[in-house]
This record gives structure tokens, C-alpha cells and sequence, in this order.
């Protein structure tokens, strides 16, 4: 059985991002339709089918879990979930990305399970602006979400914000402010074609101008002495120690070229990229008797299929047709 994952591009993959639902208490413009169906609880993988593709994926040398949704906390006793994955041999590292609304009841369980990587999604601190962004109310609940999950022990907690011209723009400075003075790590995103509505290229608010805002407004950025180039963001640091900033930046500057992920979808779906057109149905392995190398050709199989890159930024790009919320964010 091979040791790693490697595609034709030479890149090593590593991280498995796994989506536990594609349900979510909110409805976020750039994410997903306001009226939408969602997956029967039949369709989607149990806890066991998402361990047990862990395992397997884990002897490849998938050694970084995330779980993401839709809103992951939705899905009941999550926590079970990640204390079956951080008992992993090989399984480093498992992190959770979630809007923190359910998060005050849940973090320090979440914590006690053993997940120590925790990124909470928040664009605005303006209650009529977080409305008009997810079409529902929350502000408070996402802000009790990331102060519990400070007290329960997650340090670094990362806090991300879609940048949205002529949108959300003018938020970057006050959520920058925010996570300085709660000891929080900012991470801005730039504005994807992943969502229900047409792709609009105007309204992408490119990193060099936000980095440009927040050290016009708060204070000169470094590049991180750690910086990790496999990662999708960038990293800074405030020159007086002010803590961190992040920039994921997908059109302006794309990663793809040090890709190191896969997904795994909430019904089961083995993507090779966020905004792959093919994907692999891997949950009639898990729901058969199949010998566990069938799971293990089908995983080689994606990575072996990896395209170079997402070529948004050319005419040959084809917007996916799942939204965010149905592949995991």
C-alpha cells in the first residue's frame, strides 16, 4: 500500500476537509439560496462510515482533518465525531470550521473531545448588516460562540470574514480591531464563484487592498516568520505584536500550486477540489462489505485526476454546480 498521495503536478496531499451536513441555521448570500432542500438523514454518511474513511485515508498519509457543513454543530453529538478521529493512528491534527452560533453550548465539549483548531466565520459586527448577509438574525450568538470557545481553551481562535466589495469592505477594519483586542487571529477571503447567485468579478475586494486598509487604519504588517506556503492564507503579523492576520486569497493569488487537500462530502462525495466539476461516490464502499482497497484506488483515483489548477481567472473556468454549503466549506 503506497505511503502518500501525490498527483501528477507533484503536490503531497495531506488534509481532508469533511463535511458532516449540509444543513445550516443561517443563509449567507454568497454561500447558498434562501429557500433550499436538504439531504434526508439517510443520504448522509454516519460517524462510523466518516472513521472509517479516515482510517484508510489516514494510511495514504492523510494526517489533517477539518469539519465543516453547511454548519456542522447541527449535526447531533459532534463531539463524538472528533473524539472517534483524534484516536486515529496517523490523524494529527482535527479542526472545525462553524458560524459559532451553537457554539456556547458546545465548545467545551467539543474541547474535551480533543479538537484544538477552531475557525468561526463572522463578516460583520453590525446586527442589521450580519442580517442582510445571512438572512437571519445571530450576531450576539456568534460572538457568545467565539468567547466560549476562548474560555473553553482554543488558542488560536480564527476568526473568518468573506471581503465583499462595495459590501462587506468597510468591515475590515473593525473586525481587525475586534480580534486584536479579544486575542483573536482575522482571516479575510476573498469573494469566490461558489455561492447560488451569479459569479460577479467586481465585487472581489483583493487582498492587497485590504492589507492596504488595515495597515493604513491600524498598523504595519510583516510577513509570519512561520508561514506555512501549503497554506491557503497568508499570514502577517503587526509589527508591534499586535497579533495576526490571515488573507486567503483564491482569484487574486491562488494557491493551487501547493494544494495539499481533499473533501469529503457530507452524502459521501470524494472532490479533489473546491471547484471540481467531477467527484467520486465513495459511500457504496463504506455501506458494502468491500474490501477496504476499493476505498483505496477510489482516493488514489481523485488525487491521480487532480487538475492543475481551478482557472478561475480564464475563460475556460465552469462555476460548480454545489454551493458551498453542499460541498463544506
Amino acid at each position: 500500500m503506497p505511503a502518500e498521495l501525490r498527483d501528477t503536478f507533484g503536490r503531497l496531499h495531506n488534509n481532508l476537509r469533511i463535511s458532516v451536513t449540509d444543513r445550516c441555521n443561517l443563509r449567507c448570500t454568497y454561500c447558498m439560496p434562501e429557500e433550499v432542500s436538504f439531504m434526508e438523514r439517510q443520504e448522509l454518511l454516519t460517524f462510523e462510515e466518516i472513521a472509517r474513511f479516515v482510517r484508510i485515508a489516514a494510511t495514504l498519509g492523510i494526517n489533517k482533518i477539518r469539519l465543516t457543513g453547511g454548519e456542522p454543530l447541527l449535526r447531533k453529538d459532534l463531539a463524538k465525531l472528533v473524539r472517534l478521529l483524534v484516536g486515529i493512528d496517523g490523524i494529527q491534527d482535527v479542526g472545525l470550521t462553524t458560524n459559532g452560533m451553537l457554539l456556547g453550548d458546545q465548545a467545551q465539549a467539543l474541547w474535551d473531545a480533543g479538537l484544538r483548531r477552531i475557525n468561526i466565520s463572522l463578516d460583520t459586527l453590525d446586527a442589521e448588516r450580519f442580517r442582510q448577509l445571512t438572512r437571519r438574525d445571530g450576531l450576539e450568538r456568534t460572538i457568545d460562540g467565539i468567547m466560549a470557545a476562548r474560555r473553553a481553551g482554543f488558542d488560536p481562535v480564527k476568526i473568518n470574514a468573506v471581503a465583499i466589495r462595495g459590501i462587506t469592505d468597510h468591515e475590515v477594519v473593525p473586525l481587525a480591531r475586534f480580534a486584536r483586542e479579544h486575542g483573536l487571529q482575522m482571516r479575510f477571503i476573498e469573494y469566490m464563484p461558489i455561492g447560488a447567485d451569479e459569479w460577479e468579478r467586481d465585487k472581489v475586494y483583493y487582498a492587497h487592498e485590504i492589507l492596504e486598509q488595515i495597515e493604513g487604519e491600524i498598523g504595519p504588517l510583516v510577513p509570519a516568520s512561520d508561514y506555512d506556503p501549503r497554506a491557503p492564507a497568508m499570514e502577517f503579523e503587526y509589527i508591534d505584536g499586535g497579533g495576526r492576520v490571515g488573507i486567503i486569497a483564491s482569484i487574486s493569488r491562488p494557491f493551487c500550486n501547493h494544494c495539499n487537500r481533499l473533501r469529503l462530502t457530507a452524502d459521501g462525495k470524494l472532490r479533489n477540489c473546491l471547484f471540481a466539476l467531477d467527484e467520486i461516490d465513495v459511500k457504496g464502499f463504506l455501506r458494502t462489505s468491500q474490501q477496504d482497497d476499493a476505498l483505496v484506488e477510489a482516493i488514489m483515483r481523485s488525487v491521480a485526476t487532480k487538475w492543475e489548477g481551478h482557472e478561475i481567472n480564464t475563460a475556460r473556468f465552469i462555476k460548480p454546480l454545489r454551493t458551498m454549503h453542499t460541498i463544506g466549506g
